[in-house]
């Protein structure tokens, strides 16, 4: 048994860590790595993170805030897999 799933992941957030120390701003810091996280997200529920993005941000505008849920990536792959959205 191996573990180089997690090993690969946990590289991947130490090396976007050291980044986001010399991104020149700490606002751009935080906005960044909002992104990564949104990015890691798309990636760990196979979602295409430029597809996902494009859409959700179209729709997030006119989007209900009780149903805010379904922009989460695994409730706009379901959605989009059932063919509802």
């Amino acid at each position: 048994m191996d573990n180089n799933r997690s090993e690969g992941a946990l590289r991947k957030a130490a090396l976007g860590r050291k980044n986001f120390l010399f991104v020149g701003h700490e606002a751009a810091g935080e906005n960044l790595a909002g992104r990564y996280a949104r990015v890691a997200t798309c990636e760990a529920n196979s979602v295409n993170p430029e597809a996902y993005r494009v859409d959700v941000i179209l729709r997030v505008q006119t989007h209900q805030n009780a149903h805010i849920g379904e922009l989460l990536p695994r409730e706009w792959k379901r959605l989009h897999a059932a063919g509802t959205v």
